[in-house]
C-alpha cells in the first residue's frame, strides 16, 4: 500500500511563499503520474500542478501558472510544490496524489488518481 505524506503548508501573508513535499512510502513501482490538487469546502477538488516520472510532462491549473512550480526527487520518491506570489484565493487544503500507471502518459484530472495524501492546509491571507 502506497502512503503518500505531505508537508510545508501553514499560513502567509499575500505575495509570500511556501513550499509543501510529498514523500512516498512503501511501494512506488509504476507510480508514474504525480500532482498537486487543491479544495476548499463546498468545492470540487482541483488540479493544481502535476508531474510525469521522467519529468517529460508536466501540468499547472491556468490560476498557478508562472507562480506555481512543481519538481520531483526521484531518489527520494519526493515530490515538491514551490508556490511563490501566494494569493489569498490559493487558500486550500492541498493533497497529493498519485497514480499507478503503465506509461508516463497521465491524465490530470482528480478520478484518476489511485493514491492520496491526508492534506495539508495552505492560508493566505491578505
Amino acid at each position: 500500500q502506497v502512503q503518500l505524506v505531505e508537508s510545508g503548508g501553514g499560513s502567509v501573508q499575500a505575495g509570500g511563499s511556501l513550499r509543501l513535499s510529498c514523500a512516498a512510502s512503501k511501494t512506488t513501482y509504476r507510480l508514474n503520474c504525480m500532482g498537486w490538487f487543491r479544495q476548499i469546502p463546498g468545492k470540487e477538488r482541483e488540479g493544481v500542478a502535476g508531474i510525469n516520472k521522467a519529468g517529460s510532462s508536466t501540468y499547472y491549473a491556468d490560476s498557478v501558472k508562472g507562480r506555481f512550480t512543481i519538481s520531483q526527487d526521484n531518489a527520494k520518491n519526493t515530490v515538491y510544490l514551490q508556490m511563490n506570489s501566494l494569493e489569498p484565493e490559493d487558500t486550500a487544503m492541498y493533497y497529493c496524489a498519485a497514480a499507478r500507471t503503465s506509461g508516463y502518459n497521465c491524465d490530470w484530472r482528480p478520478i484518476t488518481f489511485d493514491y492520496w495524501g491526508q492534506g495539508t492546509q495552505v492560508t493566505v491571507s491578505s
